[in-house]
């Protein structure tokens, strides 16, 4: 008995010992804590009170109504959705641009982040970081602007020079035409977002052991072997975590460029989600069915979330959560 005393008092006294320490933890990082609370407000407000919107989706919302007279309908949206064509069209669109933009990004992301840490002369390694971080900055309003410019059948630069060239008979029209629209978006997202995306690389570099490469060039391995033996295994770590990140925006697909250069001729391949969102919440007022292919679409970017880290968690390789 005695024994039995001894054992919960002794427990209850780590417990306190644990207790006071987390709260003198607490008091020694009081200025970090007090620095997140705006952070942490900013999220509440932005991230988790507009989730109440989301009771729309299951009412016949009518703006006239308070939100106990609204009719509740089940999930009769989420049912409607997959009968609508535009949506099945929007959802196609979606995967497509996504899948070729996070691809193009990644590939040459890292292409660049290799190129940048293999250049030894610093004058050029600045003036490329430089030259491909600029895009990053310009909003999408004056990128699509641009690509407009370029792409113009009139008085295009592109069109000119494949006429002058020799390469084309006639202009072409780029933004008019269903098969290029895709690609435009990808190449246009990787020009845009390219030299910003090497940061992550160039950072995960640096961290690699010089003495590896030393090892290497004493073993004689040109640089070749070296980025493929030490350099890309060294950063292999941030690539999935990278890519496991970008799982959960496979149905994102950059609202602004696609509604910033779609046209009539070319709408049944640049309507994402987004813009269906857009078109049946604002312009046709049919909030239910807009506030559902909503949610379905965030539901979707978290479950490809879960199931890329848990496919990277069973392969043995780094995970986000």
């Amino acid at each position: 008995m005695k024994s039995k005393k001894t054992s919960n008092s002794v427990s209850e006294e780590t417990m306190l010992a644990h207790r006071k320490n987390k709260w003198k933890l607490l008091g020694k990082q009081k200025m970090l804590i007090l620095m997140s609370v705006p952070f942490v407000l900013y999220i509440i407000l932005f991230r988790y009170v507009p989730l109440w919107g989301w009771t729309m989706a299951f009412q016949d919302y009518k703006p006239y109504k308070t939100f106990f007279d609204q009719q509740w309908v089940g999930f009769k949206w989420f049912a409607q959705l997959f009968t609508e064509k535009e949506f099945l069209l929007s959802l196609r669109n979606t995967v497509g641009m996504s899948l070729i933009s996070t691809a193009l990004g990644y590939i040459t992301a890292i292409l660049l982040a290799v190129f940048m840490n293999e250049v030894r002369y610093l004058g050029i390694k600045r003036f490329v970081q430089t030259v491909s971080y600029l895009p990053h900055f310009l909003s999408w309003v004056i990128v699509c602007g641009l690509v407009a410019n370029v792409l113009s059948v009139e008085d295009g630069i592109l069109n000119d020079i494949l006429v002058r060239l020799h390469l084309s008979k006639q202009p072409v029209q780029w933004l008019a035409t269903q098969k290029y629209f895709w690609h435009i978006v990808g190449w246009t997202y990787v020009w845009k977002e390219v030299g910003w995306n090497t940061i992550v690389y160039l950072g995960a570099m640096t961290a690699i052991d010089p003495c590896l490469y030393e090892a290497a060039q004493i073993d004689g391995c040109g640089r070749l072997r070296k980025i493929w033996h030490i350099t890309l295994p060294g950063i292999k770590p941030t690539i999935i975590i990278m890519m496991i990140m970008s799982a959960g925006h496979i149905l994102d697909a950059n609202f602004e460029m696609p509604y910033l250069l779609q046209n009539g001729m070319i709408q049944d391949v640049a309507e994402t989600i987004d813009i269906y969102v857009l078109k049946y919440g604002f312009k046709l007022s049919r909030y239910g069915l807009a506030t559902a292919a909503g949610i379905f679409k965030n539901v979707v970017n978290i479950l490809l979330l879960l199931l890329a880290n848990t496919i990277a968690k069973k392969s043995g390789e780094e995970r986000l959560i």
